[in-house]
């Protein structure tokens, strides 16, 4: 997949968008439209439980409904945002706590989004039914679209 167009066409998409719902909202739209094999794309927030517990918390998704909460260092999701880093799981089946929203799920990559001043916001999701969907290539693409979509998110919230 050629990335460096799909991020010019991403960040298309979200100049001037004033609201950060609205960003949140169209990036989760264009992804699952324009990248193959997926059954699910969208976003957590950084987040409190009730009882103060750190957590992330559903965003705007394309895909089958999905787990509402995830606790932090849970699952895939929870793994990126405890380790602050991308996580390519290549098989969900085999992945220690894997939190299973949708059964048809057999790969991810989930990626941390940060605020302008590197503080951690949140993941990008993104799960497929086909095993081994998400390469080194899928990787630094969608590192850059989080850029972006970052930037974007920076950028509403600023208006």
């Amino acid at each position: 997949m050629d990335y460096s167009l799909f991020c010019e066409s991403l960040q298309a998409l979200l100049a001037d968008t004033p609201y950060p719902l609205a960003v949140l909202s169209n990036a989760a739209a264009f992804l699952y439209q324009e990248l193959p094999d997926l059954n699910w794309a969208g976003f957590y927030q950084a987040d409190t439980d009730p009882a103060g517990g750190k957590i992330l918390s559903l965003g705007p998704f394309q895909g089958k409904p999905a787990c509402i909460e995830i606790p932090w260092g849970r699952g895939v999701c929870g793994t990126a945002a405890a380790r602050n880093q991308t996580q390519l799981v290549p098989d969900v089946h085999a992945f220690p706590g894997h939190i299973a929203c949708d059964a048809a799920s057999a790969s991810e990559i989930v990626i941390p989004l940060h605020k302008q001043d590197g503080s951690f916001w949140g993941v990008l999701d993104i799960d497929s039914p086909v095993t081994d969907r998400f390469t080194e290539e899928d990787r630094e693409g969608l590192e850059a679209a989080a850029k972006l979509i970052a930037q974007a998110l920076q950028t509403a919230r600023e208006r």
